[in-house]
């Protein structure tokens, strides 16, 4: 195999399936972030951009080649060439479901930042501690 030809495979493979990538690369770099962050508000935008990445994930799984919306038009008969629009009605509740979430946790981190005085977790641990 010469490099024109890992190239073209390259180009072939990032045009078809190279959201996938996308989304898998920005679910790890969430990961990452739960894990190794020890700000509290870094892990909440961390946890965000997994919850991007999923949504994402799962509206480019219910895409087809050659799909139209579904919504009934004239001279299109037959379900095969309609979206299946299930997955984009759950990644909408998802979408509520994180606004909900985001918005709970920032209001946590608030009134541990006016209790505590930090958002940083071995700040808060040690804190916590001295209260006991």
């Amino acid at each position: 195999m010469n490099n024109v030809d890992i190239l073209t495979y390259l180009n072939d493979f990032l045009a078809t399936k190279g959201i996938y990538a996308l989304v898998l690369i920005l679910f790890f770099l969430g990961m990452f972030g739960m894990i190794t962050c020890k700000n509290y508000m870094k892990k909440l935008m961390s946890m965000n951009i997994m919850q991007v990445a999923v949504i994402f994930f799962f509206l480019c799984f219910a895409q087809k080649e050659g799909g139209m919306i579904p919504v009934l038009m004239d001279g299109v008969d037959g379900a095969e060439f309609y979206i299946n629009p299930l997955p984009h009605a759950l990644m909408l509740t998802a979408i509520v479901v994180s606004l909900g979430t985001t918005g709970v946790a920032l209001a946590l981190l608030m009134r541990m930042k006016d209790r505590y005085g930090t958002v940083e977790e071995p700040e808060l641990l040690r804190r916590l501690n001295e209260d006991d």
